[in-house]
C-alpha cells in the first residue's frame, strides 16, 4: 500500500495598496474552505506591514506639497489613481526622460496642476524603494513557505503590484503555479474589454489561471485537475453556474492576520446585490442576490467577537436593506452589543425614525448612501430611483438616530450642468448637519459595465498620449461629452471646498477620523461612539441600550410624503 502524497501548498496574498480596514475577508474564506479539502494554506496582506505603510505615508505627503490646497478634491481617493498609473510606469519605464514626463502627466490629469522635475523625481525614488522592497519580501515569503500555487486577490488599486510580484515569482520559481482574482475583473478588467485582453497578453509569462467571480469551487476544482488546463480564465460558466451556498460556507480563518491592525472585522448578511440598476454590473457577475440565515450572521460576529474582542463590523453586503431590521432583531435578541458600518441604499424604510432607531439599537454604526446628485434629472439618467428629498428625508432620520451617514456623490455625469451641480452644492449645504461624511469622485467612463457605455463609447478617445500607452499598459479613457474632463474636476474641487466651509468632513486618517467624531458627538445627542473607542477596546461598549428618545424630532424632521420607487 502507498501512502498518500501531500496535497499542495497554497499562499494567498493581498497586495498594497488598498484600505485595510478589515482582514482580507476572501482569503480567510477561501482558506477555510481549501484546508477542509486538504490543502496547507498560508495569507498575507502585504498592506499592513510596516514598511509598506512607511512608503505609502512619505508618498501622500510628497503629493500633497505639490498639490495646492484647492486642487487636492478626494485626495486619497485621488491619490491613489496617481499612484496606480505611477506604479505601471514605474517598471515599464524605456527612458529616465519621458518616464519622469510621464508622472508629471499622470499628476495633472488627476489634480491638474503641473509639478516640477524635483518632485517627480522624489517620487520616482519613493517607488525604486518600494519594488526593491516588495522584491526582497516576495523572496523571503516564497523562500519560508515554498508553495505549490500562489493566489492573489487582486483590486483597480492592487493591481500594478500584484503583477510585479508575480513576475518575480515566476521568474525565480518557475515551478510555481500563479492565479488571481477579485474586483478589478468587474470594472476596469471585465472580460471583453481591451483591458482585459491586454492583461491576458502582457502577463502571459508570469500569470497561470485568472479565476472570474465567486473562487471557492473554481479555485478547488482547477487544484483538483477538474478543469481545462488549457484556459487561463475560469468562470461559473465552467461549472454550470454551480454557486457555493451560505451554509456550505465555513468561518473565515483570521489566523495569519495581526488583527490589531485593522479596525473592523467582517460580517456578511448577503451575497451579490438586491437591486438591478441599470449602470451596475454586480448581479451579472456574482449571480442572483442571495440571502444568508441571519441567525448564522449572527452567530458568526458574536463568535468572531468572542475570538478577537473586536465589537465593530463592517458588513460586505453589496447593500444591507433585505438584512437590517432582522439583524438588529437578531442581535438584539441576543444581547449582544455588537456595531456594524454598511452600505444602504436610500428607501423609504430610512425615512422611518421608528425604523432607524431600531437599527440603531441593534448596532447600525454607519450608513454608506450613493446619493449621487442633487439634480432629480442626473439621478434618473443614472438609474437611481431616489429623489433629492427622499435622500434628505434619509439622512435626518439615520442622524437623529446617531448613525453615521457617509454621503457619496458623483460629480461630472456626462450632460450635468452647472445648475445640476449647483442643485448638489445646495442639497448638501440643506443637509450639513445631518451629514457625518460627504465623500466626492468625478464621474469616470469605463469601456463596459455602465448602462450607456456604448453609446458613450462613440465620444471616448484615450487619456494619454499614444506615446504613453506602452509604459502604462492599459488604457484609460475620457470622453468629449460635456462636461469636459477638467470641468468635471473643477466641480469636484469645488465640491469639497464648499464641504470644508459647511463643516462637512471627508476622514481618511485616524485623526480625521477623531476629529470628526468630536463634531458628530456635538451635533447629535444620540451619536455612535467614537471610533477610537471601538480601536483601544478597553471595554465592552453597550451604550446602544439606552438611547434618547426622538419622537420629538421625528415630528419635526419627517414629512409625510408619498415617492414611486
Amino acid at each position: 500500500m502507498t501512502n498518500k502524497l501531500p496535497k499542495k501548498k497554497i499562499l494567498l496574498a493581498m497586495l498594497p495598496y488598498w484600505d485595510p480596514i478589515i482582514p482580507p475577508n476572501g482569503i480567510a474564506h477561501l482558506k477555510t474552505f481549501l484546508q477542509n479539502h486538504g490543502y496547507a494554506v498560508k495569507g498575507v496582506d502585504v498592506i499592513v506591514e510596516e514598511e509598506f505603510q512607511d512608503i505609502y505615508n512619505q508618498y501622500f505627503q510628497l503629493l500633497e506639497q505639490c498639490v495646492p490646497e484647492d486642487h487636492r478634491g478626494n485626495f486619497f481617493n485621488m491619490g491613489h489613481d496617481v499612484m496606480e498609473d505611477h506604479f505601471m510606469a514605474h517598471f515599464n519605464q524605456r527612458d529616465k526622460e519621458s518616464y519622469t514626463e510621464l508622472v508629471k502627466l499622470i499628476v495633472y490629469y488627476t489634480f491638474y496642476v503641473r509639478i516640477d522635475d524635483y518632485y517627480a523625481n522624489e517620487l520616482n525614488r519613493l517607488l525604486d524603494r518600494f519594488f526593491a522592497n516588495l522584491e526582497d519580501f516576495f523572496l523571503r515569503l516564497m523562500e519560508n513557505e515554498q508553495p505549490d500555487v500562489v493566489g492573489m486577490t487582486v483590486y483597480k488599486q492592487t493591481l500594478p503590484a500584484s503583477l510585479f510580484a508575480l513576475k518575480v515569482i515566476k521568474e525565480n520559481y518557475p515551478g510555481v503555479k500563479t492565479v488571481v482574482g477579485g474586483g478589478t475583473f468587474v470594472d476596469t478588467h471585465t472580460r471583453g474589454t481591451p483591458n482585459f485582453d491586454i492583461l491576458l497578453d502582457y502577463s502571459k509569462d508570469f500569470l497561470d489561471k485568472i479565476i472570474l467571480g465567486q473562487g471557492e469551487l473554481l479555485f478547488l476544482k482547477y487544484l483538483e485537475g477538474e478543469l481545462p488546463e488549457s484556459q487561463r480564465v475560469y468562470s461559473k460558466e465552467d461549472i454550470n453556474g454551480e454557486i457555493l451556498p451560505f451554509d456550505k460556507i465555513s468561518d473565515p480563518d483570521f489566523s495569519d492576520f495581526d488583527l490589531d491592525k485593522y479596525p473592523y472585522l467582517p460580517g456578511t448578511g448577503s451575497a451579490s446585490c438586491p437591486f438591478d440598476c441599470s449602470f451596475c454590473v454586480t448581479r451579472d457577475y456574482y449571480g442572483k442576490h442571495r440571502l444568508r440565515d441571519v441567525k448564522e450572521t449572527a452567530r458568526e460576529m458574536i463568535d468572531l467577537h468572542r475570538q478577537h474582542g473586536h465589537q465593530l463590523f463592517f458588513m460586505t453586503d453589496s447593500l444591507i436593506n433585505p438584512v437590517v431590521s432582522k439583524l438588529a432583531q437578531e442581535l438584539i435578541a441576543a444581547d449582544a452589543s455588537l456595531y456594524y458600518d454598511t452600505y444602504y441604499k436610500v428607501d423609504k424604510a430610512s425615512t422611518n425614525i421608528e425604523k432607524t432607531m431600531l437599527w440603531r439599537r441593534g448596532g447600525l454604526y454607519r450608513a454608506r448612501m450613493g446619493n449621487e446628485s442633487g439634480s432629480q434629472k442626473i439621478l434618473d439618467m443614472m438609474g437611481k430611483n431616489i429623489t433629492p428629498e427622499l435622500t434628505k428625508q434619509a439622512v435626518s432620520s439615520l442622524a437623529l438616530a446617531g448613525i453615521k451617514t457617509t454621503t457619496y456623490w458623483v460629480i461630472g455625469h456626462p450632460d450635468e450642468t452647472e445648475a445640476d451641480f449647483q442643485m448638489t452644492l445646495d442639497l448638501v449645504e440643506e443637509m450639513k448637519d445631518d451629514i457625518f461624511q460627504a465623500e466626492t469622485n468625478p464621474f469616470l467612463y469605463y469601456y463596459s459595465a455602465q448602462n450607456m457605455s456604448d453609446q458613450w463609447g462613440r465620444k471616448r478617445k484615450y487619456l494619454f498620449p499614444e506615446w504613453a500607452h506602452d509604459t502604462l499598459v492599459f488604457k484609460t479613457w475620457t470622453l468629449e461629452i460635456e462636461p469636459l474632463r477638467k470641468e468635471v474636476f473643477d466641480r469636484m474641487f469645488r465640491f469639497e471646498k464648499h464641504c470644508r466651509k459647511l463643516g462637512i468632513p471627508n476622514p481618511y486618517t485616524l485623526s480625521e477620523h477623531m476629529a470628526a467624531d468630536k463634531r458628530w458627538q456635538k451635533l447629535h445627542k444620540n451619536a455612535v461612539p467614537p471610533l477610537m473607542d471601538f480601536i483601544s477596546r478597553k471595554h465592552y461598549i453597550q451604550e446602544n441600550k439606552n438611547l434618547h428618545t426622538v419622537a420629538h424630532a421625528k415630528n419635526q424632521r419627517t414629512m409625510d410624503c408619498d415617492f414611486d420607487l
